[in-house]
């Protein structure tokens, strides 16, 4: 019983590496969006051509990531959506709610400090997380049934 697991959210930090090597020798496919800060702003308009105003430019980057958020997260047995300390993920609790939605398992992970902001996320969500320790523990215990010693 394989899972399919998309990695969503705040792309500042190692949180992914540490899920993905945490996670070794279990029967887990990994997704994620583009963690290119860079190319994810600019794919828009490096595709489809420039554009003069940023909101346009910004447009037309997030209309294609979603397009591969999209794909991921419907393809996912697992959503796991997290929410940093320094930067805004606004896409990210929408990927939350979109997975939700479409009746995907959500993990949140984010510090104990967004709890209050991430209450409606939290309600979406079948656990939440405050360590990348704690969400490879889940897949573990989903895989196999065992708990962590």
């Amino acid at each position: 019983m394989g899972l399919k697991v998309y990695l969503s959210g705040e792309i500042h930090t190692d949180w992914r590496d540490q899920i993905i090597a945490g996670a070794e020798g279990l029967d887990v496919t990994f997704s994620s969006p583009v963690t290119d800060h860079g190319a994810s702003d600019d794919c828009g308009v490096t595709i489809l051509g420039a554009e003069d105003k940023k909101f346009w430019h910004d447009h037309k980057g997030a209309m294609v990531n979603a397009i591969r958020t999209r794909h991921g997260i419907e393809n996912a047995d697992v959503v796991v959506v997290r929410f940093g300390t320094e930067y805004k993920q606004w896409n990210a609790a929408f990927d939350a709610g979109y997975a939700a939605a479409l009746g995907k398992s959500v993990i949140t992970l984010n510090p104990p400090e967004h709890g209050h902001a991430l209450k409606e996320v939290h309600a979406a969500s079948l656990a939440v997380a405050e360590e990348p320790s704690q969400v490879v523990a889940i897949l573990k215990y989903v895989l196999t049934g065992t708990l962590p010693t």
